[in-house]
């Protein structure tokens, strides 16, 4: 999905040249006058989701007639969190702003980001900490503490192609077996089997937290403990889960979309029904409308060794607060907005990228496309966003990728690859 959330770790370059024009004239705390307030937040985003974003903007004003926005977008999510710091360490950072995934628990430890708990539970605010599923706030929650929220989210979810089942010999419905409880591990693999042997590709995943994290708990495995300890290299469990994925990527039944060659991606192999499985978010709407042949697709959730749904992961950014902030009532009061049922759902309702973040704001999932869309809510309800032990540390998710990937292409083994991201964990907690 990205923005982090509408196409995550595909890091998408933006047009937005007109709109940086706007450049540091509104920063943190500037006013166009005594009785109107004017707060400036920043984001990164598709021309489609900026449209949207100012179209938000444009209704806010004209319900907060005393508070006058400014949108400060950044062309490319590459360079975001960098220059973000850097304002922030100037003091001219934005009075909100968006923050990706893998970098959220770097600004919570860095106490730029004004606490929100008490605001979120105050009177005036339409966004209750409780309103948001628990396991989207990942390391934007610190010792109980919430410094930034999920504007809205997108699970990851195995979208998949009939036509191809079909070609591969394929008869049962994976949508239809999750229903009955009968999508188990073994039926999925079964199916990737045909698909392979029929030349095609079993799964297309992205090479991030997601994939890795997702298949051991979905598998019953345990990458982490409670207390932030990685323990995949131990867990018997989490061991074979992950040498069943390397193998299945080994053998090419599965494949990275990250690795495919520019021209043929991952999108184009799974429009021309070439792919039986496309493990991904929302977003994935847009794909299949634009290809023409949305009804011969549907979505499932990760198969389990048992058919009984499990955690998995779940994407999303964040919208935080500036500390310094100089105008905290106007700029809380946007936050809330933005991120309520209402918000979302404007937002949301026309662009079929996200599911909300918040409870209450489902429709525009449940709009009759796809037809298990329910699954991409009940995902998101029980789903968990990248462990803060990962997200916290800066350059730490990316390392890790880069060492399952060298799995995945067969240049190391399992327990080898587990044990040598146990000792990198260590070491970049350390600093040693």
């Amino acid at each position: 999905m990205s923005r982090v959330d509408s196409k995550l770790k595909k890091v998408l370059a933006v047009a937005v040249t007109a709109a940086l024009a706007l450049g540091m004239s509104a920063c943190s705390g500037s006013s166009s006058g005594s009785a109107t307030k004017t707060i400036v937040w920043s984001t990164w985003g598709t021309p489609q989701e900026l449209t949207s974003f100012k179209a938000f903007d444009k209704k806010f004003m004209t319900e907060h007639p005393d508070i006058k926005v400014v949108l400060q977008p950044v062309a490319d999510y590459g360079d975001y969190h960098t220059k973000l710091l850097a304002e922030l360490a100037s003091g001219t950072a934005p009075d909100l702003f968006y923050i990706g995934d893998d970098k959220i628990g770097q600004f919570v430890n860095s106490n730029a980001l004004m606490p929100l708990t008490e605001l979120m539970e105050s009177k005036d605010s339409k966004t209750k900490p409780s309103d948001f599923a628990e396991g989207l706030y990942g390391a934007a929650k610190n010792g109980g503490t919430i410094y930034a929220a999920p504007n809205d989210s997108n699970p990851d979810a195995f979208w998949y192609d009939k036509v191809a089942l079909k070609q591969a010999g394929i008869t049962e419905d994976p949508a239809t077996l999750a229903a009955e409880g009968k999508w188990t591990t073994k039926t999925f693999l079964e199916m990737n089997k045909k698909l392979h042997d029929a030349g095609l590709t079993g799964t297309m995943f992205w090479n991030y937290w997601s994939t890795h994290y997702s298949w051991i708990s979905s598998q019953g495995g345990k990458a982490f403990t409670k207390s932030g300890k990685f323990v995949a290299n131990t867990d018997r469990t989490s061991i074979d889960a992950v040498d069943t994925l390397a193998q299945n990527f080994q053998d090419k039944t599965f494949v990275v979309a990250d690795t495919l060659p520019e021209g043929a991606g991952a999108d184009s192999i799974f429009v021309s029904h070439k792919a039986g499985f496309f493990v991904q978010g929302r977003y994935t709407i847009g794909t299949v409308k634009a290809a023409g042949d949305p009804q011969d697709y549907d979505v499932a959730p990760w198969p389990t060794p048992t058919g009984k749904a499990a955690p998995t992961g779940v994407a999303a950014s964040y919208l935080a607060i500036n500390a310094k902030t100089k105008n905290k009532d106007a700029a809380f009061e946007f936050f809330t907005s933005y991120l309520s049922k209402a918000g979302q759902q404007d937002r949301l309702k026309s662009g079929g990228n996200a599911v909300p973040s918040i409870k209450g704001a489902d429709s525009v999932v449940l709009d009759g496309y796809p037809a298990h869309a329910q699954t991409l809510i009940d995902m998101r309800d029980i789903g968990f966003e990248d462990y803060a032990a990962e997200a916290s540390v800066p350059g730490l998710s990316s390392d890790i990728s880069d060492k399952m990937l060298a799995l995945y292409q067969g240049k190391a083994t399992t327990k080898r690859t587990l044990d040598d991201i146990a000792q990198l964990i260590a070491k970049k907690k350390t600093g040693k």
